[in-house]
């Protein structure tokens, strides 16, 4: 039996924070995990500016903030390490996703590697996305590995963060996409309203559904396809926001007509499959009204699981993901990404 502990580094889209987790992962014939210790680093309001603003930088600014959020996450790893009774094998990190255009061939997260090695002196993994862009792939998402090495109970995995997205089995294939925005989109127009988050989903049961936006954003082109795909900032802010404020809704109707919207898409899209229990992760998964939309519209059981494996799946997974890299085993799915092949993706600095 081989044991790593390994620290997976998340940072979505919804800008909540770092997610740190340090995980025990062990494998005789089959993978289990074992979490040892979690916590999310919220962001400052420097950072949250920062990261928000990324895309507009200059070249030269770009490469020092890939540089600059490196030696964050690496100096926030190094102090989460410091009471660890074992010295983990690597650090797996996720950075933050800047760019993501994958039919230009394009992926970015920031948040350099050699940076993070440096600052804790153990081996990092990173950049787990651009090889399967480069194999033209989606490059996303990456998770299912995960959902199917390490949460295969489920007949679906779902993950509500700054966007959706399902993973499942079909044809004894592992298959998976992005859905629709749902936190990037929330928080938008709570922010609006004086709040950083929607708790509960408090403020979008008081709206108004508007029903020719909700019927308009339900025929975007996106939600047409089939197949492997996957959404970035870009589209939710090139097609998705203008939409919406076409309309010049109060932001209480916005947020109503979004829990609709929202919670149509993630039935729409996991309906066409056999009935089966549904493990829902993210933050999206403690917005009590959204669960309860959902809940009532799907045919699937609806699993919401302890607060931990809620907040931390993501960061989990990528710390697996940084473990596979490490055993130079298979971490991204030609299946899920609709890249040339299977792969062992992730850049490995060590220190």
């Amino acid at each position: 039996m081989k044991t790593y502990l390994s620290i997976g580094c998340m940072s979505g889209t919804s800008l909540d924070g770092l997610d740190l987790v340090a995980c025990r992962f062990t494998t005789d014939q089959a993978w289990k995990f074992e979490i040892v210790k979690a916590v999310t680093i919220p962001y400052s309001h420097k950072w949250i500016n920062k990261l928000s603003k990324a895309a507009e930088l200059n070249a030269l600014e770009f490469a020092l903030m890939h540089n600059e959020f490196g030696k964050f996450i690496g100096k926030q790893v190094a102090d989460f390490c410091s009471d660890l009774h074992a010295a983990p094998d690597l650090v797996s990190s996720h950075g933050h996703t800047i760019f993501h255009q994958p039919h230009k061939k394009l992926t970015v997260q920031i948040g350099n590697g050699a940076q993070i090695a440096a600052a804790t002196g153990l081996p990092t993994a990173c950049d787990f996305r651009s090889l399967d862009v480069a194999l033209k792939g989606q490059g996303a998402p990456l998770v299912p590995i995960g959902d199917e090495l390490l949460f295969g109970e489920y007949e679906l995995c779902l993950n509500l963060g700054g966007i959706a997205n399902v993973s499942f089995r079909e044809n004894d294939e592992r298959k998976a996409f992005d859905i629709c925005p749902v936190n990037m989109a929330f928080n938008h127009f709570t922010k609006e309203l004086g709040y950083e988050y929607d708790l509960d989903g408090n403020l979008g049961r008081t709206g108004v559904v508007q029903e020719e936006l909700l019927s308009l954003l339900n025929s975007l082109e996106f939600y047409q396809h089939t197949g492997p795909k996957s959404l970035g900032r870009e589209w939710f802010e090139e097609e998705f926001l203008p939409l919406i404020l076409s309309f010049q809704l109060e932001p209480k109707d916005v947020l109503r007509t979004l829990y609709e919207h929202i919670s149509d898409q993630l039935t729409f899209s996991v309906d066409q499959y056999p009935k089966g229990k549904i493990l829902i992760t993210g933050g999206g998964a403690h917005n009590v009204f959204l669960i309860e939309l959902f809940s009532e519209k799907t045919k699937h059981k609806t699993i919401v699981p302890s607060a931990q494996i809620i907040d931390f799946k993501e960061a989990i997974i990528f710390a697996f993901l940084g473990v596979l890299r490490l055993r130079n085993e298979i971490n991204c799915l030609k299946s899920v990404t609709g890249a040339n092949r299977n792969h062992s993706g992730g850049v490995i600095y060590l220190p």
